[in-house]
């Protein structure tokens, strides 16, 4: 059974052993963590401080003489600026410290994300869908960057400064304060978590209509001349309004549950408040309180409070972070299907000498090939011809190792794929496929992509040979030039042409065209051909072929049917076999 293309973990729960999963990341700066959790540790300690500053500043002010009013709440109000500055800077510094380790951990992790991408095999890829691929890792990336700075910044700051503050006024003021304070934290926790669960549904509910809507609007600008063609404006202005309709009603219910949260949050802060400030308020009258005290109390709540309030915003996040943190790992957890061995060679190739040995290859259950079998001399040229689906551009993947065979082997100059590196197989074999993909990038960079450390001098002998020169020596920006997304900004002879380059660039023994003269006129055809053989010259020539008469100098031909080699032979001896490859033949001519 093939795996699954996407790691499919429970998303509804806060899945916390994923912090496991990111640990090795952040061990790499382990003496800069433990400096900014000492930072953190110093700057709540000198928040827990400022109450008392408080409440000895009130408490001089009540007691102070005429002649003390200036000297005392001078020096304490300096004391209170001078300890509110350092709670400041030394929370700048702990995020500095910190930010460089989760920006590392984040490179870090993107590049391995990247590389293993790289590393599985063409059926993931054929399979995948890049929009949602690209989102998984934006989104685990931006989740590891939130997951930190809310647990270090947030969580764990709120919930020692609670411990803290529960300690201190059940020192100084008894079990009562402490008592209230422990009780209205817990309930506002659990309200929180509680009401966030529910109201999940909701916010799900606005994100999915959000995305339909602007699904809906995008989809019918992007066929803007089909809505034109066809007179529909008024249908695709109906569909959109439906859609926002939808939109409408989903955003009214995640407001108004919005509203539930905060209602309740509010009222469990105002009646702590209130029993905190009325139990303050009689020991004040009792006078076993000061002023100062009464200051102190209202302070530490409010300084708890402030940070709580955030609570249902930063569980909803979290466990968003979570799960996204846990769909990219789910990434690295899939294991390519095509693997080296681990005694594979690595040593170069240089002939390009091709040997297919009774290949039969299979995807899923549907027969491709069936006990294929040639060998591709050392400078030979050999064409592949047959009927559509008859297993040509199969035969390529194979070569390249995209997929396994079910039986029989493949071999580059006498040694079997399977037991060489894929690194090393693919570098010995260069392509010009049928459908040419171009980077958005300029026609140089393009073709130096067949060599990144090729000089100038070869670039341009590559580009004569593949006919380019008088194209690009027509383009005012010459060589320099987009050729946009996909290079759709070049035609399709174009494009096959800047292949051809980057193929020769390459310098493999063994050249490979799959297809490479389809989108060709015959006068460019014809050059390219002329080009090809130049190419060719001194290197080994596998052809999949569709035009017939592209590969009439082949040294062989074979001709498949429905997986199998049904023909044999060179150009003349096949037309007069007056078989399958005289009928296409016949058919082109």
């Amino acid at each position: 059974m093939r795996p699954s293309l996407y790691f499919e973990g429970p998303i509804d729960k806060l899945n916390w052993h994923v912090l496991k999963l990111i640990w090795p990341y952040l061990f790499e700066f382990k003496y800069r963590v433990a400096l900014a959790l000492l930072c953190l540790i110093i700057a709540k300690l000198a928040s827990v401080s400022l109450p008392f500053i408080l409440k000895s500043l009130v408490d001089g002010l009540s007691e102070a003489s005429p002649a003390q009013l200036i000297s005392v709440p001078v020096a304490l109000v300096v004391a209170y600026g001078s300890l509110r500055l350092l709670n400041t800077l030394i929370s700048e510094v702990r995020d500095t410290l910190f930010g460089r380790v989760t920006e590392r951990a984040i490179r870090r992790l993107g590049l391995n994300v990247f590389e293993h991408l790289h590393r599985l095999d063409l059926e993931f890829h054929l399979e995948r869908r890049t929009g949602g691929l690209s989102r998984d890792i934006e989104r685990g990336t931006s989740g590891i960057s939130f997951l930190m700075r809310f647990m270090v910044f947030n969580i764990v700051p709120t919930i020692l400064e609670i411990g803290l503050v529960v300690g201190i006024l059940f020192y100084n003021y008894g079990v009562s304060f402490a008592a209230i304070t422990l009780g209205s934290v817990f309930a506002y926790v659990l309200f929180s978590v509680f009401a966030t669960e529910w109201r999940t549904e909701f916010v799900r509910e606005a994100a999915r209509a959000d995305s339909q809507s602007s699904t809906r609007a995008i989809d019918s600008l992007l066929n803007y001349e089909t809505v034109k063609y066809f007179n529909n404006e008024s249908y695709e202005s109906e569909r959109y309004d439906l859609a926002l309709a939808e939109w409408e009603v989903a955003k009214r219910k995640n407001r108004l549950s919005l509203f539930a949260l905060n209602a309740g949050q509010a009222l469990i802060i105002s009646v702590a408040m209130t029993a905190m400030l009325a139990l303050a308020a009689y020991h004040v009258v009792a006078g076993t309180m000061t002023i100062g005290d009464f200051v102190l109390v209202n302070a530490f709540m409010m300084q708890l409070f402030i940070p709580l309030n955030f609570l249902g915003f930063v569980y909803r996040e979290i466990r968003g972070a979570l799960a996204n943190i846990e769909r990219m790992f789910g990434l690295l957890k899939r294991e390519p299907l095509i693997k080296d061995k681990p005694d594979a060679s690595d040593s170069k190739l240089s002939l390009g000498e091709l040997r297919f040995d009774s290949v039969s290859f299979s995807y899923d259950t549907r027969p491709i090939l069936k006990d294929v079998s040639f060998t591709l001399l050392a400078g030979q040229k050999i064409a592949i011809v047959g009927d559509s689906g008859a297993g040509k551009s199969t035969i390529v993947k194979l070569l390249f190792r995209f997929y396994e065979v079910d039986e029989g082997s493949i071999s580059l100059d006498g040694v079997n794929i399977n037991h060489m590196t894929q690194n090393v197989l693919r570098q010995a074999i260069a392509i010009v496929p049928q459908d040419t993909v171009l980077f958005n990038d300029s026609l140089l960079e393009n073709i130096r992509y067949g060599r990144p450390s090729a000089s100038e001098e070869e670039i341009r002998e590559a580009i004569n040979m593949a006919h380019l020169s008088h194209f690009i020596e027509s383009l005012p920006d010459g060589w320099n030039t987009a050729v946009g997304e996909r290079g759709l900004k070049l035609s399709g002879g174009e494009k096959q042409r800047v292949a051809i380059a980057r193929a020769i660039l390459k310098g493999s023994p063994l050249l490979v065209f799959d297809e490479a003269t389809s989108s060709l006129d015959s006068q460019s055809e014809q050059a390219i051909l002329n080009a090809l053989k130049e190419a060719a010259r001194g290197h080994t020539s596998l052809v999949i072929a569709h035009r017939l008469s592209t590969i009439v100098d082949a040294d062989q031909i074979i001709v498949l049917s429905q997986g199998r080699i049904v023909e044999t032979g060179n150009h003349k001896s096949l037309l007069t076999n007056n078989g399958l490859y005289a009928k296409l033949w016949n058919i082109q001519n």
